[in-house]
């Protein structure tokens, strides 16, 4: 089916994933600053209420999309059309119940929204309008959008993402224009929901043009039983979605509570950057996770260990990189962005790093996880992630305030899922000993504080004018890790998988110049 190696589907689909994230953001950024300079604060509560309120109404599809591309791996590797057009249409069926389900529940709301909105905005426009013309926004995606995951389970992803990033991007410059000459926010919501809708027809287009076999009559049934493996895939990934909300969503509650709105203010000014940082990151490995699925799908055990200890160790230098320069770069970006009032001690930057660094460790067993099948297994730990973190916070928090609920969130990782996801993984999909993967990670780990003793050593004689300290400490972040990863591990297979592959692209690039 495929007529490019995983290697190119993986690189088209960085380059595209990296490439878009970039401009969108910034053409975003644009976007919100004009949104703000012409239209007043109450618009910008009611976009982000509205669009709170239905992303917790839109839990209802967590776990179809992981549970189902994960099902779609081996019929295509196996290039089994009939297996591929019965899965589809099983997906569906799932989503438009899933859609008529979000949509009945966001109308169920209604009522209630005097009793969220106790204040009305001063606004012209009838709150109870745009709140239907968000729903509508986020229901008809279901009906429409989740062919795109075809595309992605067929490594193509670089076709979904580049378009919707086309989308999206058009979408903020006609916004700015409409806002700049209306000054309506009706005009900016329409815009939106137009944009939105004609994407999700056209991906839902290419998809049916790319596999016309889809679509149309005579796709036979899912058997019982496969239908029930796939119902359960997809309750255990629901449970354990929904249990990654409860980690991630309470520390703020808890700041608020002992340290106020202001450090919470404070502290996303700093969780903005590592945020930034870990979706660029979390791009490129989400980027190779159909090509991991594929492969998974048809080799031996064996070499699913090779790959996973080559995409391991591009985890550990690319988070372990980042979190250095989180560490010791944030505080003067603070300052010069926001200014030194908002600058707060080391300690914060130190553990939004190492949170950072815990988290971004995860990815590879995460994509593993998802691509050979475990979804049973450890499917109830983070709701243990959950508890502990959160009666850590509220003890550690009396006692360091927003160090101590940082740090909270860092022991329950440690105490639960850095430790058994890995254990899953090795023990139920590469039925392999995990013991050579945590000497590894304590390896890295050491290595890792090796280098950002040797960088904040160098940083600390860097104290000239704030925007040649930022240019000064990002050399020193980029040069010592980077410089000391390469002495320690060039010789390593794991190095040397990756300098194949560079050597491959690059190759290819001079020979299609020379032809040229």
């Amino acid at each position: 089916m495929a007529n490019k190696s995983r290697t190119q589907y993986s690189i088209l689909n960085i380059v595209t994933g990296i490439g878009g994230y970039a401009v969108n953001t910034l053409v975003g950024f644009v976007c919100r600053m004009i949104f703000v300079r012409c239209l007043s604060a109450e618009y910008l509560g009611i976009n982000g209420l509205f669009s709170n309120i239905l992303s917790v109404l839109s839990l209802a599809e967590l776990g179809v999309g992981y549970a189902i591309i994960y099902s779609l791996y081996k019929p295509i590797a196996e290039n089994d059309q009939s297996k591929i057009a019965s899965i589809m249409r099983y997906f569906g069926r799932a989503y438009s119940v899933i859609g008529c389900v979000i949509a009945v529940a966001g109308v169920a709301m209604i009522p209630f929204l005097d009793f969220v909105v106790r204040d009305q905005p001063n606004i012209k426009e009838n709150l109870y309008v745009i709140y239907l013309l968000f729903l509508f926004n986020t229901v008809i995606t279901y009906f429409f959008s989740y062919r795109a995951s075809l595309l992605t389970a067929a490594q193509q992803n670089y076709l979904a993402t580049g378009l919707n990033y086309i989308f999206t991007i058009f979408q903020s410059v006609i916004q700015i224009v409409f806002l700049l000459i209306t000054k309506e926010y009706m005009t900016y919501l329409v815009t939106q929901i137009i944009i939105s809708l004609c994407y999700n027809i056209t991906i839902s287009y290419i998809a049916k043009r790319k596999y016309p076999y889809i679509v149309g009559k005579g796709i036979p049934p899912l058997e019982r039983t496969e239908k029930k493996k796939l119902t359960s895939n997809i309750k255990n990934v629901t449970i354990w979605k929904l249990a990654g909300v409860l980690v991630n969503n309470t520390d703020n509650i808890i700041i608020t509570y002992f340290s106020g709105m202001i450090t919470v203010g404070y502290a996303s000014n700093y969780t903005l950057f590592s945020g930034m940082i870990n979706t660029l990151l979390t791009q490129m490995f989400n980027s190779v996770i159909a090509s991991v699925g594929n492969y998974n799908a048809v080799e031996s055990k064996e070499n699913k260990l090779k790959l996973f200890n080559s995409i391991n160790f591009a985890n550990f230098w690319l988070f372990g990189w980042a979190a250095i320069g989180i560490f010791l770069v944030s505080g003067d970006l603070v300052a010069l962005l926001y200014g030194g009032e908002y600058v707060l001690p080391m300690n914060i930057p130190f553990i939004i790093a190492l949170n950072f660094y815990m988290v971004g460790m995860q990815n590879a067993v995460w994509t593993f996880k998802h691509t050979i099948g475990i979804f049973k297994q450890g499917r109830y730990v983070l709701f243990f992630t959950a508890a502990i973190n959160l009666v850590l916070s509220i003890a550690l928090g009396k006692i360091w305030g927003l160090f101590g609920i940082l740090f909270a969130t860092a022991i329950s990782r440690a105490c639960t899922n850095t430790w058994y996801d890995p254990y899953a993984v090795f023990k139920y999909g590469l039925d392999v000993s995990v013991r050579e993967y945590f000497k590894k990670y304590f390896i890295y780990a050491l290595i890792l504080i090796i280098c950002g003793a040797g960088c904040y050593f160098a940083c600390s004689f860097i104290n000239f004018g704030l925007a040649l300290n930022v240019i000064l400490k990002i050399i020193i972040c980029t040069v010592i890790p980077n410089g000391l990863f390469w002495i320690v591990f060039h010789k390593r297979p794991e190095f040397e998988f990756f300098a194949r592959i560079f050597k491959r692209i690059v190759n290819k690039v001079f020979k299609r110049k020379s032809q040229a």
